[in-house]
């Protein structure tokens, strides 16, 4: 029997938790999207709300219909953006034999980050990123919370020591941004600079632009 070939370069979970920077998730998936990535989608419920609080997308509860609405506004292949919904057990990435080896949640909140450094996998999002620890995959959290207490960065220096990258939803300012839209691509930039995708949304270092 012939397998079917995957006509993606990838896969990878995109994680999206209730911590504000939605604006990021958005541009990070299209980036993926281009890049011929194949992208497993986990919204938390309290993501949906920050949705259409920052950027006015009302993403529907139905895995199937958040499915279509992403896949239509990327102009995505078919099946190239999955939403799971949050105790879909079954879907791939609740287990090591089919999850994809790389893991983003982005934006992450410190009580999704707290779950994970506690292997509590009390819902979707929190078993994939178990998995992903668990089968030694690349698993990068990008968390936006200030101050960050004391709490906070224990349960980050505990991930960290698993070889989880943390990566807070700070961007830089040395690139000189004219708009939001260019501190959103300083941090997707990073990124996909880590899980190895080739970009040039934001200027290396050595190569910015002065005004």
């Amino acid at each position: 029997m012939t397998q079917a070939i995957n006509p993606f370069s990838a896969k990878i979970t995109l994680a999206i938790t209730g911590a504000s920077g939605s604006a990021y998730a958005l541009r990070l998936l299209e980036c993926l999207v281009a890049a011929n990535y194949q992208v497993y989608v986990l919204c938390s419920s309290a993501a949906r709300v920050v949705f259409d609080t920052e950027v006015g997308l009302k993403l529907p509860a139905a895995p199937d219909a958040a499915s279509k609405m992403l896949t239509d506004k990327f102009n995505a292949e078919a099946e190239q953006i999955t939403v799971f919904g949050k105790e879909q057990w079954f879907s791939p990435v609740a287990s090591g034999s089919a999850a994809p080896k790389q893991m983003i949640v982005c934006p992450c909140s410190t009580g999704t980050l707290a779950a994970i450094s506690q292997g509590m996998s009390d819902n979707l999002i929190e078993r994939a990123a178990d998995v992903v620890i668990k089968e030694r995959g690349q698993l990068i959290l990008v968390p936006r919370e200030t101050p960050f207490s004391t709490i906070h960065l224990q349960n980050m220096l505990t991930l960290s020591q698993m070889g989880v990258t943390i990566m807070p939803a700070a961007p830089g300012f040395y690139h000189n941004p004219q708009s939001i839209a260019d501190l959103i691509d300083f941090m997707v930039g990073r990124m996909l600079d880590h899980i190895g995708i080739e970009q040039s949304i934001m200027p290396r270092w050595g190569y910015i632009r002065h005004t």
